[in-house]
């Protein structure tokens, strides 16, 4: 290889590493600021036992607390606890200021005309972008009314539980099951199970049960022989080893990075390529030279 060429193939090597230390950094930097999380939950229950409904997730500083034991429920955790309802507690989470990002995770229902609701061994998602290296994305916390009841429900009760970012931004995730012994009762309601008063089995209304000016408490069972258990047989959590749910946040790949890894695999083809050509063309040259 002349001189010329061996000058013209440093030249393109050095292009390509620039470029491809480039677009390296740029797709660490994309993937250490922003990451897509998809939130899966899955209903454990068995055939005919526990149903829950749209599920809502936010993320957040640590600082969001959806209830206290032994205290009364908020307005936004009633709405949440007797009718499913997540525009409240929404509301009140980006009113808070702990989060930026938040949603609701539909589920596909009993029936086609049936509410969104997870039903037994059904799975669901929803993907989130959420920006690791903010403050308000550290934490993860999750809340969604158990049916058919009056007014029980499963969220974490200590805000700092899931970490899904450590303090640097680098993404931890999260993977776990909520069972039978982690259902709470929002103590809004008294749970006397009448139908009309009790979603799925035959309430239409929102907030039509009776008040009960309690406090959260952990679940005690519903009714032996009651309507509940009578309707859906393998509903009794308080079986030992019960399941509800196994709820995961797992991070995707980002187009970002993917983008960047074909970018980076191209300029290096093109680069042995040219090299290639280069030293072809040079070992040809000689050859000619060699023939006269």
């Amino acid at each position: 290889m002349n001189n010329q060429s061996i000058a013209t193939v440093k030249k393109h090597s050095r292009i390509i590493a620039m470029t491809v230390g480039f677009v390296s950094t740029l797709t660490m930097a994309t993937a250490a600021t922003a990451a897509n999380l998809k939130v899966t939950v899955e209903n454990l229950a068995p055939a005919n036992g526990l149903v829950v409904t749209p599920l809502w997730v936010g993320f957040h500083d640590g600082s969001f607390n959806i209830f206290n034991l032994d205290e009364p429920a908020s307005i936004s955790l009633e709405r949440l606890a007797e009718d499913g309802t997540t525009a409240p507690i929404a509301n009140t989470f980006l009113s808070s200021g702990s989060g930026l990002v938040e949603g609701t995770i539909l589920g596909p229902g009993i029936s086609p005309n049936s509410p969104p609701v997870i039903p037994p061994g059904t799975t669901t998602t929803r993907t989130f972008k959420v920006d690791g290296s903010l403050a308000t994305s550290r934490y993860f916390s999750y809340a969604t009314m158990i049916v058919p009841s009056n007014d029980a429900f499963i969220a974490n009760e200590n805000p700092l539980a899931f970490q899904i970012f450590d303090n640097l931004g680098k993404f931890i995730g999260a993977d776990f099951i909520v069972s039978g012994n982690r259902i709470w009762d929002a103590g809004t309601e008294v749970n006397d199970e009448i139908p009309i008063n009790t979603a799925l089995l035959g309430q239409t209304q929102p907030n039509t049960g009776v008040t009960e000016n309690g406090v959260v408490r952990q679940h005690p069972g519903f009714i032996p022989g009651g309507n509940i258990l009578t309707a859906f047989p393998n509903a009794d959590f308080t079986t030992p080893d019960y399941q509800v749910v196994r709820i995961r946040v797992e991070k995707v790949p980002e187009p970002a990075s993917t983008i960047g890894l074909l970018l980076v695999g191209s300029l290096l083809w093109v680069g042995q390529s040219f090299t290639k050509q280069s030293m072809l063309g040079n070992k040809q040259a000689r050859s000619g030279n060699t023939g006269s």
